[in-house]
């Protein structure tokens, strides 16, 4: 049986491994290992290391570890930093204000506990553990209630979202790979694969204004979806801290296939596949079809065409 925590801490080391790729920020960051110097590569992997637990913890352990989450999705920090992995690792509160700042894809904000001042990570040592609170924005499998306070709703012009409601953004777009396209049309349409929601991001990895996070780096296969008209269809959605767009998917907890705006090819030359719902194309003969480690049970390669005709 595949567990689905083990599914998802996967998927998160795959997404922190591409963080170190060429040229991260994080690449020139000095860690300190319980009080000890590093740096170059060695900081680096601890930093990787370091946001690897975290997101294991936060996102999906939690609960097991007998850390309790409030309804914004934030730990204790002392309590996080107690929890095995972690402890393993004596990270210091500097450090760890220090990887908060510097995570490429803003995964985690901290705040005082006492409620007083939010926090971003930035300045020296102040206080003591116990004085913060720290939280993944996005990516869980633990069950939190998403109108809690950890996420914004995303609303349509006019509609009564109060304070708290965030309008749609212009573009929002899920990215892929070709090796999943034929399951998803099998499917009808995307669905959260163990976690808590579908993510998409406002923009891709490459454009100009560059997008934080919500989509991987090297995906092939672009979801453009119509979020105004699932709205109107009864569909909720929300925006994270970091500018992750998300949905749980209708009621059967899927985002239908009507709701495709396009969907196209990132690389290997592969055009339109589907638009405004409706199928165009399939995936050329020969096209190569590969996944990442830790996502779809293998990641290796092959070669053949891809059906997505439903």
């Amino acid at each position: 049986m595949v567990n689905n925590d083990n599914i998802t801490a996967l998927a998160d080391r795959f997404e922190d491994s591409l963080s170190t790729r060429g040229g991260s920020r994080n690449r020139g960051s000095r860690f300190r290992r319980g009080g000890g110097g590093g740096s170059g590569s060695n900081s680096a992997s601890r930093s990787v290391d370091l946001s690897r637990a975290l997101s294991r913890l936060l996102r999906h352990q939690a609960e097991n570890a007998g850390i309790p989450l409030d309804k914004e999705g934030f730990a204790p920090l002392d309590r996080v930093l107690a929890w095995g992995p972690l402890a393993s690792m004596r990270p210091s509160l500097g450090e760890i204000r220090e990887l908060v700042r510097e995570s490429d894809k803003q995964r985690f904000k901290l705040k005082r506990a006492n409620g007083r001042e939010e926090e971003d990570g930035e300045g020296g040592d102040d206080g003591e553990e116990g004085d913060w609170l720290i939280r993944a924005n996005q990516g869980h499998s633990i069950k939190l209630e998403s109108e809690g306070g950890l996420l914004k709703r995303l609303v349509l012009p006019g509609e009564e979202g109060g304070e708290e409601g965030v309008p749609v953004p212009e573009t929002v777009v899920h990215g892929t790979y070709f090796a999943f396209w034929a399951k998803i049309v099998e499917s009808g349409g995307l669905k959260p694969m163990g976690r808590n929601h579908v993510h998409c991001s406002t923009g891709l990895p490459d454009d100009e204004a560059g997008v934080i996070s919500g989509m991987r780096k090297d995906a092939q296969l672009l979801i453009y979806i119509d979020v105004e008209a699932s709205i109107r269809d009864g569909m909720k959605w929300w925006m994270s801290e970091n500018r992750v767009v998300l949905t749980e998917g209708g009621e059967d907890g899927v985002v239908p296939l009507k709701f495709f705006k396009e969907v196209r090819g990132r690389v290997q030359g592969v055009g339109v596949l589907w638009q405004d719902g409706q199928w165009v194309a399939d995936l050329p003969a020969g096209i190569k079809l590969s996944a990442p480690h830790g996502k779809g049970g293998r990641g290796g390669r092959g070669v053949r065409g891809g059906r997505g005709r439903k």
